[in-house]
């Protein structure tokens, strides 16, 4: 899969992984012609489905998901409708290598007849979803939460697949300015959710961003 000119990303085999402490899928390694991805797939082996999310972290990278493993955690809630993929970077903090990152576990779930795709990226990882989500036809919709807008001026040519923002009002690392200059830079079908008294990480408003983001994935994915 290509992100743009001769760079690409090709997975050549998968094999398992162990997967950190406190992580409750199966541990599996992308293995790519540019290094090999870490991740950890949340699936019932007992039944088949299109419909996947690809979720990436911040710029430091790991499986440290926000608002107190809420990744992990919807992961494992939706795992009977939705095949999940936790991602690690190969290189944090490198946006190109990382889309690259996102793109190979796309080409990983088409692969495995995945076609309905939502990614959902946290602060840096914001940035990672939006570029990465118009260059793939199996990405029906994205989410970022408390994103960076450097990387993110693509947004407006996301639509028509959905966009989801969120952002906490407390947040001093990004301030929510930044996903309300994402909301504008968007097209229609867009929401930006500001979650008061909430900060970076997003722990404080946990159970409602749980509900928002498990009811806008299935809903999204039809």
């Amino acid at each position: 899969m290509t992100a743009g000119g001769d760079v690409s990303i090709h997975v050549e085999e998968v094999v398992p992984w162990d997967a950190p402490e406190g992580q409750t899928g199966r541990g599996l390694q992308l293995c790519t012609n540019r290094g090999d991805i870490e991740a950890v797939i949340h699936n019932d082996e007992g039944s088949i489905t299109a419909k996947a999310v690809i979720w990436v972290y911040g710029a430091r990278g790991g499986f440290g998901s926000p608002a107190d493993g809420l990744y992990t955690e919807l992961a494992d809630e939706m795992k009977g409708q939705v095949t999940s993929l936790l991602l690690n970077y190969r290189q944090p903090n490198d946006l190109a290598e990382c889309v690259l990152d996102a793109l190979a576990g796309i080409s990983f779930l088409k692969a495995t007849n995945h076609t309905e795709i939502a990614l959902v990226g946290h602060s840096f990882g914001g940035a990672v979803v939006i570029t990465a989500a118009p260059l793939s036809d199996e990405v029906k919709a994205v989410a970022a939460l408390s994103s960076q807008t450097f990387g993110a001026f693509n947004a407006g040519i996301i639509a028509p697949k959905p966009l989801l923002l969120v952002h906490g009002a407390n947040d001093t690392r990004l301030p929510p300015s930044c996903s309300e200059q994402i909301y504008q830079w968007a097209n229609e079908p867009k929401e930006l959710h500001i979650m008061q008294g909430a900060e970076h990480r997003l722990n404080e408003c946990k159970e409602e961003l749980r509900d928002l983001l498990r009811d806008w994935i299935l809903a999204k994915l039809g």
